[in-house]
Protein backbone atom coordinates (compact mmCIF):
# COMPACT_ATOMS: atom_id res chain seq x y z
CA UNK A 1 0.00 0.00 0.00
CA UNK A 2 3.08 2.54 0.90
CA UNK A 3 4.94 1.70 -2.54
CA UNK A 4 1.31 2.42 -4.21
CA UNK A 5 0.36 5.64 -2.51
CA UNK A 6 4.20 6.74 -3.41
CA UNK A 7 4.03 6.23 -7.01
CA UNK A 8 0.63 7.91 -6.99
CA UNK A 9 2.26 10.98 -5.16
CA UNK A 10 5.08 11.13 -7.65
CA UNK A 11 2.10 10.61 -10.53
CA UNK A 12 0.31 13.62 -9.27
CA UNK A 13 3.45 15.85 -8.14
CA UNK A 14 5.00 15.29 -11.78
CA UNK A 15 1.16 15.99 -13.63
CA UNK A 16 0.54 19.45 -11.70
CA UNK A 17 4.93 19.95 -12.14
CA UNK A 18 4.34 20.34 -15.68
CA UNK A 19 0.90 21.80 -15.73
CA UNK A 20 0.50 24.66 -18.47
CA UNK A 21 -0.27 27.69 -17.68
CA UNK A 22 -3.46 28.54 -19.12
CA UNK A 23 -2.29 31.67 -21.85
CA UNK A 24 -4.89 33.40 -23.54
CA UNK A 25 -5.52 32.14 -26.87
CA UNK A 26 -6.05 34.46 -29.84
CA UNK A 27 -8.85 33.54 -32.28
CA UNK A 28 -8.17 33.24 -36.03
CA UNK A 29 -8.75 35.66 -38.97
CA UNK A 30 -12.78 34.77 -39.09
CA UNK A 31 -13.45 35.02 -35.72
CA UNK A 32 -13.70 39.13 -34.64
CA UNK A 33 -14.82 41.44 -32.04
CA UNK A 34 -14.57 39.23 -29.17
CA UNK A 35 -16.83 40.99 -26.26
CA UNK A 36 -16.31 39.34 -22.74
CA UNK A 37 -17.31 41.55 -19.64
CA UNK A 38 -19.41 41.40 -16.43
CA UNK A 39 -21.74 43.39 -14.74
CA UNK A 40 -18.78 46.50 -15.55
CA UNK A 41 -18.09 48.45 -18.72
CA UNK A 42 -14.69 46.81 -18.35
CA UNK A 43 -13.85 43.70 -21.15
CA UNK A 44 -12.17 41.77 -18.32
CA UNK A 45 -15.30 39.45 -16.05
CA UNK A 46 -14.06 40.04 -12.33
CA UNK A 47 -16.93 39.04 -11.04
CA UNK A 48 -18.64 37.94 -7.48
CA UNK A 49 -19.80 34.29 -7.54
CA UNK A 50 -23.24 33.57 -8.48
CA UNK A 51 -23.18 37.20 -10.82
CA UNK A 52 -23.45 36.72 -14.58
CA UNK A 53 -21.09 37.83 -17.18
CA UNK A 54 -21.48 37.81 -21.11
CA UNK A 55 -19.05 36.17 -23.68
CA UNK A 56 -19.86 37.62 -27.89
CA UNK A 57 -18.03 37.07 -30.64
CA UNK A 58 -18.83 37.65 -34.67
CA UNK A 59 -17.92 35.30 -37.36
CA UNK A 60 -17.18 36.66 -40.52
CA UNK A 61 -17.64 33.33 -42.33
CA UNK A 62 -21.65 33.84 -42.01
CA UNK A 63 -21.92 30.24 -42.16
CA UNK A 64 -23.57 29.67 -38.66
CA UNK A 65 -21.13 27.20 -37.61
CA UNK A 66 -21.37 25.38 -34.29
CA UNK A 67 -19.39 26.13 -31.16
CA UNK A 68 -18.90 24.98 -28.64
CA UNK A 69 -17.49 26.13 -24.72
CA UNK A 70 -15.16 24.64 -22.07
CA UNK A 71 -14.40 25.76 -18.86
CA UNK A 72 -11.20 25.50 -16.94
CA UNK A 73 -10.62 26.36 -13.21
CA UNK A 74 -6.82 27.32 -12.44
CA UNK A 75 -4.92 28.07 -9.40
CA UNK A 76 -3.18 31.66 -8.77
CA UNK A 77 -0.54 30.84 -11.07
CA UNK A 78 -3.04 29.89 -13.87
CA UNK A 79 -2.10 26.26 -14.12
CA UNK A 80 -5.25 24.02 -14.27
CA UNK A 81 -6.19 23.05 -10.18
CA UNK A 82 -5.97 20.02 -8.92
CA UNK A 83 -10.23 20.38 -8.52
CA UNK A 84 -12.50 17.85 -10.52
CA UNK A 85 -14.89 19.89 -13.21
CA UNK A 86 -17.66 18.35 -10.90
CA UNK A 87 -15.83 19.89 -8.06
CA UNK A 88 -15.65 23.47 -9.33
CA UNK A 89 -19.08 23.23 -11.88
CA UNK A 90 -22.76 22.88 -11.39
CA UNK A 91 -23.68 20.79 -14.53
CA UNK A 92 -22.37 20.14 -17.83
CA UNK A 93 -19.77 22.10 -19.91
CA UNK A 94 -18.87 21.18 -23.78
CA UNK A 95 -22.10 22.50 -24.51
CA UNK A 96 -23.35 24.10 -27.37
CA UNK A 97 -23.93 27.80 -27.98
CA UNK A 98 -27.39 28.24 -29.05
CA UNK A 99 -27.67 32.05 -28.82
CA UNK A 100 -26.21 33.39 -32.18
CA UNK A 101 -27.79 35.57 -35.41
CA UNK A 102 -27.09 36.76 -38.54
CA UNK A 103 -25.53 40.07 -39.50
CA UNK A 104 -28.82 42.27 -40.55
CA UNK A 105 -28.61 44.73 -43.64
CA UNK A 106 -24.83 44.91 -43.67
CA UNK A 107 -22.12 44.86 -46.42
CA UNK A 108 -19.49 42.64 -44.30
CA UNK A 109 -22.13 38.86 -43.95
CA UNK A 110 -21.64 37.63 -40.12
CA UNK A 111 -22.71 35.84 -37.32
CA UNK A 112 -22.98 37.00 -34.00
CA UNK A 113 -22.59 34.89 -31.30
CA UNK A 114 -24.08 35.51 -27.35
CA UNK A 115 -22.76 32.99 -24.38
CA UNK A 116 -23.54 33.96 -20.98
CA UNK A 117 -22.74 32.48 -17.68
CA UNK A 118 -24.04 31.09 -15.21
CA UNK A 119 -27.00 29.59 -17.41
CA UNK A 120 -29.40 26.27 -17.41
CA UNK A 121 -26.45 23.76 -18.29
CA UNK A 122 -23.41 24.97 -16.13
CA UNK A 123 -22.98 27.43 -12.77
CA UNK A 124 -19.76 27.83 -11.24
CA UNK A 125 -19.50 26.60 -7.54
CA UNK A 126 -16.09 27.93 -6.05
CA UNK A 127 -13.80 31.51 -6.42
CA UNK A 128 -10.86 31.78 -8.44
CA UNK A 129 -8.79 32.21 -11.67
CA UNK A 130 -11.06 30.03 -14.97
CA UNK A 131 -10.04 30.26 -18.34
CA UNK A 132 -13.23 30.04 -20.89
CA UNK A 133 -12.49 28.14 -23.82
CA UNK A 134 -14.18 28.07 -27.07
CA UNK A 135 -13.97 25.10 -29.52
CA UNK A 136 -15.81 24.60 -33.25
CA UNK A 137 -17.58 21.79 -34.36
CA UNK A 138 -13.91 19.74 -35.17
CA UNK A 139 -13.00 20.15 -31.26
CA UNK A 140 -10.33 22.68 -32.33
CA UNK A 141 -9.60 25.53 -29.86
CA UNK A 142 -10.49 29.18 -31.58
CA UNK A 143 -9.72 31.07 -28.54
CA UNK A 144 -9.79 31.48 -25.05
CA UNK A 145 -10.57 33.95 -22.07
CA UNK A 146 -9.66 34.40 -18.83
CA UNK A 147 -11.55 35.66 -15.76
CA UNK A 148 -12.24 35.71 -12.21
CA UNK A 149 -14.98 35.00 -9.47
CA UNK A 150 -14.36 36.17 -5.96
CA UNK A 151 -16.31 36.32 -2.76
CA UNK A 152 -15.74 39.79 -0.93
CA UNK A 153 -14.43 38.63 2.27
CA UNK A 154 -11.43 40.60 2.99
CA UNK A 155 -11.45 44.73 2.17
CA UNK A 156 -8.93 46.10 -0.16
CA UNK A 157 -7.91 49.46 0.11
CA UNK A 158 -4.66 50.78 -2.47
CA UNK A 159 -3.78 54.27 -3.56
CA UNK A 160 -0.87 54.80 -6.96
CA UNK A 161 2.14 56.84 -5.76
CA UNK A 162 4.66 58.07 -7.68
CA UNK A 163 8.34 56.06 -7.82
CA UNK A 164 10.89 56.86 -5.13
CA UNK A 165 13.47 56.01 -7.63
CA UNK A 166 14.57 59.19 -9.01
CA UNK A 167 15.93 56.91 -12.35
CA UNK A 168 12.14 56.37 -13.04
CA UNK A 169 10.99 59.16 -10.86
CA UNK A 170 8.90 60.27 -14.21
CA UNK A 171 8.35 57.03 -15.66
CA UNK A 172 6.66 54.75 -13.17
CA UNK A 173 3.85 54.58 -11.27
CA UNK A 174 3.76 52.52 -7.53
CA UNK A 175 0.88 50.62 -6.22
CA UNK A 176 0.66 50.44 -2.20
CA UNK A 177 -2.52 48.84 -0.22
CA UNK A 178 -3.86 47.65 2.62
CA UNK A 179 -5.82 44.12 3.25
CA UNK A 180 -7.97 44.02 6.17
CA UNK A 181 -8.51 40.56 7.08
CA UNK A 182 -11.10 41.42 9.82
CA UNK A 183 -13.77 38.36 10.34
CA UNK A 184 -11.50 36.34 8.50
CA UNK A 185 -9.14 33.75 10.16
CA UNK A 186 -5.41 34.60 8.51
CA UNK A 187 -2.76 32.36 10.73
CA UNK A 188 0.59 32.25 8.22
CA UNK A 189 -0.19 35.05 5.81
CA UNK A 190 2.98 35.14 3.98
CA UNK A 191 2.40 31.38 2.97
CA UNK A 192 -1.87 31.08 2.93
CA UNK A 193 -2.50 34.77 1.14
CA UNK A 194 -1.04 35.63 -2.29
CA UNK A 195 -1.94 38.38 -4.29
CA UNK A 196 -1.45 39.48 -8.24
CA UNK A 197 -1.92 43.70 -9.34
CA UNK A 198 -2.95 43.96 -12.98
CA UNK A 199 -2.64 47.82 -14.84
CA UNK A 200 -5.99 48.36 -17.34
CA UNK A 201 -6.24 43.99 -17.06
CA UNK A 202 -3.55 43.51 -19.51
CA UNK A 203 -1.85 40.30 -17.62
CA UNK A 204 1.79 40.22 -19.69
CA UNK A 205 2.22 42.72 -17.50
CA UNK A 206 0.87 41.76 -14.57
CA UNK A 207 3.00 41.70 -10.58
CA UNK A 208 3.08 38.44 -8.89
CA UNK A 209 3.60 36.59 -5.31
CA UNK A 210 3.77 39.69 -3.95
CA UNK A 211 4.14 39.25 0.41
CA UNK A 212 2.62 41.40 3.19
CA UNK A 213 5.41 44.21 3.77
CA UNK A 214 4.43 43.87 7.53
CA UNK A 215 1.20 43.51 9.25
CA UNK A 216 -1.45 45.72 12.05
CA UNK A 217 -3.46 43.83 13.74
CA UNK A 218 -5.63 42.23 11.29
CA UNK A 219 -4.41 44.55 8.09
CA UNK A 220 -1.55 43.28 5.98
CA UNK A 221 0.37 46.36 5.02
CA UNK A 222 1.81 46.09 1.39
CA UNK A 223 4.06 49.71 1.39
CA UNK A 224 6.52 48.55 -1.39
CA UNK A 225 8.39 50.85 -4.08
CA UNK A 226 10.40 48.79 -6.65
CA UNK A 227 8.10 45.47 -5.79
CA UNK A 228 4.83 46.86 -7.31
CA UNK A 229 5.65 49.33 -9.97
CA UNK A 230 4.65 49.30 -13.26
CA UNK A 231 5.77 51.91 -16.68
CA UNK A 232 3.06 54.24 -16.58
CA UNK A 233 3.14 54.42 -20.64
CA UNK A 234 1.01 57.03 -22.39
CA UNK A 235 -2.59 57.50 -22.96
CA UNK A 236 -4.06 54.97 -25.88
CA UNK A 237 -5.05 56.66 -29.16
CA UNK A 238 -8.45 56.62 -30.73
CA UNK A 239 -10.82 56.71 -33.19
CA UNK A 240 -14.69 56.60 -33.70
CA UNK A 241 -16.01 54.72 -36.89
CA UNK A 242 -20.01 54.99 -35.24
CA UNK A 243 -20.44 57.32 -38.56
CA UNK A 244 -20.07 55.04 -41.53
CA UNK A 245 -19.68 58.69 -43.82
CA UNK A 246 -18.99 61.33 -41.37
CA UNK A 247 -14.70 61.68 -40.89
CA UNK A 248 -13.75 62.36 -37.19
CA UNK A 249 -11.31 64.36 -35.55
CA UNK A 250 -8.95 61.07 -36.04
CA UNK A 251 -10.32 60.15 -39.69
CA UNK A 252 -8.76 62.08 -42.58
CA UNK A 253 -10.83 60.50 -45.56
CA UNK A 254 -13.22 57.66 -45.85
CA UNK A 255 -13.48 55.67 -49.55
CA UNK A 256 -16.24 53.17 -50.29
CA UNK A 257 -14.54 49.75 -51.61
CA UNK A 258 -16.31 46.45 -51.26
CA UNK A 259 -16.44 47.83 -47.41
CA UNK A 260 -16.19 51.40 -46.15
CA UNK A 261 -12.39 52.36 -45.73
CA UNK A 262 -11.64 55.04 -42.81
CA UNK A 263 -7.95 56.88 -43.12
CA UNK A 264 -6.91 57.82 -39.97
CA UNK A 265 -4.15 60.67 -40.26
CA UNK A 266 -0.88 59.42 -39.47
CA UNK A 267 0.01 59.45 -36.09
CA UNK A 268 3.72 60.69 -34.33
CA UNK A 269 6.01 59.31 -31.73
CA UNK A 270 5.23 60.64 -28.21
CA UNK A 271 8.26 59.39 -26.48
CA UNK A 272 9.98 62.80 -26.45
CA UNK A 273 7.16 65.21 -26.12
CA UNK A 274 5.35 66.56 -23.25
CA UNK A 275 2.72 64.28 -21.70
CA UNK A 276 -0.65 65.46 -22.56
CA UNK A 277 -3.56 64.29 -21.39
CA UNK A 278 -6.44 62.85 -23.51
CA UNK A 279 -8.99 60.74 -22.15
CA UNK A 280 -9.25 57.54 -23.12
CA UNK A 281 -10.52 53.78 -21.79
CA UNK A 282 -6.87 52.25 -21.34
CA UNK A 283 -7.49 50.21 -24.46
CA UNK A 284 -10.90 48.96 -24.30
CA UNK A 285 -13.58 49.80 -27.32
CA UNK A 286 -16.90 49.77 -27.55
CA UNK A 287 -19.07 48.78 -30.52
CA UNK A 288 -21.64 51.48 -31.69
CA UNK A 289 -23.13 52.51 -34.72
CA UNK A 290 -26.02 55.55 -36.13
CA UNK A 291 -27.13 52.89 -38.78
CA UNK A 292 -28.78 50.76 -37.14
CA UNK A 293 -30.18 49.93 -33.40
CA UNK A 294 -29.22 46.43 -32.68
CA UNK A 295 -25.48 46.96 -32.40
CA UNK A 296 -24.27 43.70 -32.41
CA UNK A 297 -26.22 42.66 -35.95
CA UNK A 298 -26.32 45.84 -37.47
CA UNK A 299 -22.95 47.67 -36.75
CA UNK A 300 -20.61 46.95 -40.31
CA UNK A 301 -17.28 45.95 -40.44
CA UNK A 302 -14.78 48.59 -41.94
CA UNK A 303 -11.21 48.96 -43.11
CA UNK A 304 -9.04 51.01 -41.21
CA UNK A 305 -5.57 52.19 -41.94
CA UNK A 306 -3.08 53.06 -39.63
CA UNK A 307 -0.13 54.97 -40.63
CA UNK A 308 3.17 55.56 -38.37
CA UNK A 309 6.07 57.65 -39.88
CA UNK A 310 9.31 55.64 -40.13
CA UNK A 311 12.49 56.70 -38.21
CA UNK A 312 15.98 55.46 -38.55
CA UNK A 313 16.17 54.10 -34.55
CA UNK A 314 13.45 51.55 -35.97
CA UNK A 315 15.80 50.13 -37.96
CA UNK A 316 14.43 46.28 -38.94
CA UNK A 317 11.82 46.23 -36.03
CA UNK A 318 9.16 45.28 -36.67
CA UNK A 319 5.69 47.46 -35.35
CA UNK A 320 2.72 46.08 -34.50
CA UNK A 321 -0.86 47.83 -33.90
CA UNK A 322 -2.59 46.42 -30.83
CA UNK A 323 -5.12 47.06 -28.36
CA UNK A 324 -8.32 45.33 -26.65
CA UNK A 325 -9.51 44.64 -30.03
CA UNK A 326 -7.40 42.36 -31.11
CA UNK A 327 -6.38 41.24 -27.54
CA UNK A 328 -3.03 42.79 -27.68
CA UNK A 329 -2.18 40.43 -30.32
CA UNK A 330 1.52 39.97 -32.18
CA UNK A 331 0.41 38.46 -35.67
CA UNK A 332 0.75 39.05 -39.25
CA UNK A 333 -2.40 40.12 -38.94
CA UNK A 334 -1.80 43.36 -36.76
CA UNK A 335 2.47 43.77 -38.42
CA UNK A 336 2.36 47.08 -40.49
CA UNK A 337 4.17 46.89 -43.42
CA UNK A 338 6.58 49.75 -44.80
CA UNK A 339 5.26 51.85 -47.66
CA UNK A 340 8.25 53.05 -49.41
CA UNK A 341 6.44 55.90 -51.34
CA UNK A 342 4.82 57.46 -48.19
CA UNK A 343 7.61 56.93 -46.00
CA UNK A 344 5.22 55.39 -43.68
CA UNK A 345 4.67 51.92 -41.50
CA UNK A 346 1.02 50.99 -43.05
CA UNK A 347 -1.37 48.25 -41.71
CA UNK A 348 -5.28 47.82 -43.09
CA UNK A 349 -7.44 46.07 -40.53
CA UNK A 350 -10.70 45.12 -40.22
CA UNK A 351 -12.46 46.53 -37.44
CA UNK A 352 -16.42 46.83 -36.30
CA UNK A 353 -18.17 50.30 -35.91
CA UNK A 354 -17.33 51.80 -33.04
CA UNK A 355 -15.01 53.49 -30.35
CA UNK A 356 -11.37 52.10 -30.24
CA UNK A 357 -8.42 52.89 -28.32
CA UNK A 358 -5.07 51.22 -29.50
CA UNK A 359 -0.93 51.56 -29.59
CA UNK A 360 2.13 50.91 -31.48
CA UNK A 361 3.83 48.80 -30.17
CA UNK A 362 7.72 47.87 -31.23
CA UNK A 363 9.29 43.80 -31.07
CA UNK A 364 12.98 44.09 -31.43
CA UNK A 365 14.75 41.77 -33.78
CA UNK A 366 15.78 39.65 -31.05
CA UNK A 367 12.14 39.68 -30.05
CA UNK A 368 11.83 41.71 -27.28
CA UNK A 369 8.66 43.76 -27.20
CA UNK A 370 8.93 47.57 -26.51
CA UNK A 371 5.15 48.21 -25.94
CA UNK A 372 6.14 51.93 -25.06
CA UNK A 373 9.38 52.83 -27.57
CA UNK A 374 6.76 54.76 -29.77
CA UNK A 375 4.41 56.54 -27.06
CA UNK A 376 6.93 56.27 -23.79
CA UNK A 377 6.23 56.44 -20.17
CA UNK A 378 5.05 59.16 -18.36
CA UNK A 379 4.05 59.07 -14.95
CA UNK A 380 0.98 61.39 -15.16
CA UNK A 381 -0.89 58.64 -17.32
CA UNK A 382 -4.14 57.96 -16.25
CA UNK A 383 -4.31 53.81 -15.64
CA UNK A 384 -6.80 51.43 -13.72
CA UNK A 385 -5.01 49.12 -11.09
CA UNK A 386 -6.98 45.95 -9.93
CA UNK A 387 -5.43 43.92 -6.98
CA UNK A 388 -6.75 40.11 -6.16
CA UNK A 389 -6.11 38.71 -2.80
CA UNK A 390 -5.86 35.08 -3.26
CA UNK A 391 -6.11 32.00 -0.48
CA UNK A 392 -5.44 28.69 0.03
CA UNK A 393 -5.28 27.37 3.86
CA UNK A 394 -3.08 24.21 4.83
CA UNK A 395 -4.78 21.29 2.59
CA UNK A 396 -6.96 23.07 0.47
CA UNK A 397 -6.84 21.95 -3.25
CA UNK A 398 -6.84 25.58 -5.09
CA UNK A 399 -6.46 29.01 -4.71
CA UNK A 400 -9.93 30.93 -4.04
CA UNK A 401 -10.05 34.60 -3.95
CA UNK A 402 -11.49 36.35 -1.24
CA UNK A 403 -11.11 39.67 -2.13
CA UNK A 404 -10.67 42.63 -4.81
CA UNK A 405 -9.24 46.34 -4.63
CA UNK A 406 -9.18 48.62 -6.96
CA UNK A 407 -7.20 52.28 -7.31
CA UNK A 408 -6.60 54.80 -10.22
CA UNK A 409 -3.38 57.08 -10.91
CA UNK A 410 -5.47 59.80 -11.58
CA UNK A 411 -4.98 61.12 -8.03
CA UNK A 412 -1.02 59.92 -7.83
CA UNK A 413 0.72 61.67 -5.15
CA UNK A 414 4.57 61.69 -3.86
Amino acid sequence: MRFFLKHLLFFLTSFYAFAQVQEEINPPANIKTVIFKGPTEDQFPVVQLGESMTLEFDDLTASEQDYYYKIIHCDYDWTPSQLLKSQYLNGIDNQRIIDYENSYNTLQPYSNYRLTIPNNEVQLKVTGNYVLEIYNMNQELQFSRRFVVYKDVVQVGGVVKRSRNFEFLNEKQIVQFNINTTGFPVVNPKQEVKVSIIQNHFWPTALYNIKPQFTVGTELVYKYDQETSFLGGNEFLNFDTKDLRTPTFAISKIDFKELYHHYLFPNEFRYDRPYTYFPDVNGDFVVRTLQGDDVSREAEYTKVHFSLPYEAELGLDQVYVYGKFNNYDLSEENLMAYNEETGNFELEYPIKQGFYNYKFVVQKEDGTLRPNQVSGDFHFTENNYLILVYYRDFGDFYDSIIGIGTTNSRDISN
